[in-house]
């Protein structure tokens, strides 16, 4: 059974920072392109950032372009989201997702397969 568990939300003050992980159970990651969304309170769910199966492309929604930065471990199945600068907008709940066939729908819900519970992050003024 694949499991994606989200840690390291919290609440912060903004400009602050935080990392947070994905870990990957019940499938081979590096076989996965990962992406993270988020979920703003009242909004939809939306792209944050994705990255190939290597490591070696990653992309990134504007609105966290310079701040966030997307990496992976697939040695030991981790997906990661240090989050810099953080905003009072950037609160919401953020999601990890993997896709197997790591198309060019990269910033689209349906590209992906897999989806973690989510983890809460919230950042204050």
């Amino acid at each position: 059974q694949v499991q994606l568990v989200e840690s390291g939300g919290g609440l912060v003050q903004a400009g602050a920072s935080l990392r947070l992980s994905c870990a990957a159970s019940g499938l081979n990651l590096s076989n996965y392109a990962m992406g993270w969304f988020c979920r703003r309170p009242g909004k939809e769910r939306e792209f944050v950032a994705a990255i190939s199966w290597s490591g070696g492309s990653t992309y990134y929604a504007d609105s966290v372009k310079g701040r966030f930065t997307i990496s992976r471990d697939n040695a030991n199945d981790m997906l990661y989201l240090q989050m810099s600068s953080l905003k009072p907008e950037d609160t919401a709940v953020y999601y990890c997702a993997a896709s197997y066939s790591g198309g060019s729908y990269y910033y689209t819900d349906d590209e992906y397969d897999h989806w973690g519970q989510g983890t809460q992050v919230t950042v204050s003024s």
